[in-house]
């Protein structure tokens, strides 16, 4: 036995590495552990994270002893042999969860997802700073509701800016807005409608008069968001409200989906009107915003006519409504006689980007033959093309789902907020130039000539 020659080992020879013909079978097993041990402590010092690392660490092997029996050092290179197996197996566990998360959504990295707190450098108005939350948060929802809230805070930001000496208002405003603008979208990704209404608003900053005071200066770009919002929103939405009403007949069955602000005003306007017709409110999770427009319209209030000799027309019954949500949509399309929708955003190449779930509601509705109205504004107008709601799309965040069961760590909840609904599956597009069929999207700059704000 080489027992023996380990017992008679000079502390020179024993602090060397020694033969492994002259070493025992505990010995080299010890020798092989450390050898796995050390490799894999430096490739997962590489690929794993921090938490991963420390995990991965294994406790050092006892020194042998140079004067005692071969049994007790063959006990203890066994016992290191345990602890490191157990220590590779816990490692190898948290890396492969590790790799399997971040591939289960490496597909959706590209989606936007509220990062509140990593917003730009600079001075933040305490404005844009109260914005960003109520963003972050989803207290204001909606694409004409994020647009007209972001304007009214930067007439607040223009209203409280001094230009710097040896600065002119028309070059030294737009780098004092970047970092606002960095901030909200930190908060939540900009809306089509807000990108437009930004850069309406850089084109009326460059081309402000340097001579003019800078007072003056400031009134005036106010005065222009004010113009933007009337005439692009708030009348948009008025002319909107007529061209619909005339699609709209008594005993219709009138199908929506989420909820639209525009969509809300066309059926109480025609509710006003004296049109007497049934909602189908569909709905669906995280937002349930038809819950709200349920609300509106069963809480309309009632409206008399007066007819030519001064007398007064009972007032009609409350809209019947009908609340459900999105997998009785098969059972319900067949009572409905139109279907009317809102939009996020509106693209050159017909398609229509809207909260998710308008794609399946405008397909099932053109296999039923109901014809779908979209109503939309056109400042929400894009010049881009979309072919899908994959390559730009937002996450919901975890905070709006309530999971009744607290004991999925590993549960990742992924809720696209929008999809894209194909020109096919839309038979026309409401707007305040007339109702577009979906293959004449792309000429509404046309129509529009150069608007200013």
């Amino acid at each position: 036995m080489s027992t023996p020659t380990i017992n008679n080992e000079t502390p020179s020879t024993a602090n060397s590495q020694p033969n492994q013909k002259s070493m025992t079978k505990a010995e080299r097993r010890e020798l092989q552990e450390k050898q796995r041990a050390a490799k894999l402590a430096q490739k997962q010092q590489s690929q794993t994270p921090m938490n991963s690392k420390a995990k991965s660490k294994t406790a050092p092997a006892p020194k042998k002893s140079s004067t005692g029996p071969a049994d007790v050092t063959q006990s203890s290179g066994a016992d290191a042999s345990k602890h490191h197996l157990k220590d590779t197996v816990a490692a190898n566990m948290d890396r492969e969860a590790v790799t399997s998360k971040s591939r289960s959504l490496r597909i959706f990295s590209h989606f936007g997802l509220p990062k509140y707190g990593s917003g730009g450098k600079g001075d933040i108005h305490p404005c844009i700073l109260r914005l960003a939350l109520q963003f972050s948060e989803f207290r204001i929802c909606g694409a004409n509701a994020r647009c007209i809230a972001t304007l009214t805070a930067f007439k607040t930001v223009i209203q409280d800016y001094t230009t710097p000496q040896s600065n002119t208002l028309s070059r030294h405003l737009m780098s004092h807005l970047s970092p606002q603008i960095t901030h909200l979208v930190s908060a939540r990704p900009m809306s089509v409608t807000m990108g437009n209404a930004i850069r309406q608003l850089k084109l009326e900053i460059s081309g402000s008069d340097i001579d003019l005071p800078e007072q003056d200066a400031k009134d005036l770009l106010c005065h222009k968001i004010d113009d933007y919002i009337q005439d692009r929103i708030i009348v948009a939405d008025d002319v909107i409200q007529n061209f619909a009403l005339n699609k709209i007949k008594d005993g219709d069955v009138i199908l929506t989906y989420a909820r639209s602000s525009i969509v809300e005003k066309v059926l109480l306007h025609a509710y006003k009107m004296g049109k007497r017709f049934s909602v189908i409110i569909v709905d669906s999770r995280p937002l349930l915003e038809g819950k709200a427009l349920l609300q509106a319209l069963t809480s309309a209030p009632p409206v008399s006519w007066t007819l030519s000799n001064d007398s007064l027309l009972p007032p009609p019954p409350p809209i019947a409504c009908t609340y459900a949500l999105l997998p009785a949509l098969p059972s319900l399309i067949t009572e409905a006689t139109t279907v009317i929708l809102g939009a996020h955003s509106l693209h050159s190449n017909g398609a229509v980007y809207s909260r998710a779930g308008t794609a399946l509601v405008s397909m099932v509705a053109k296999q039923h033959n109901v014809p779908v109205l979209v109503c939309c504004e056109t400042y929400k107008f894009s010049d881009g093309v979309m072919l899908d709601g994959f390559g730009k799309n937002e996450l919901a965040p975890s905070h709006l789902f309530q999971t009744s069961s607290p004991q999925t760590p590993n549960l990742e909840i992924l809720n696209p907020l929008y999809d894209l609904t194909p020109p096919s599956y839309i038979t026309a597009v409401v707007t305040e130039v007339g109702l577009i069929p979906p293959s004449s999207i792309s000429s509404i700059p046309m129509a529009l000539g150069k608007i200013s704000m």
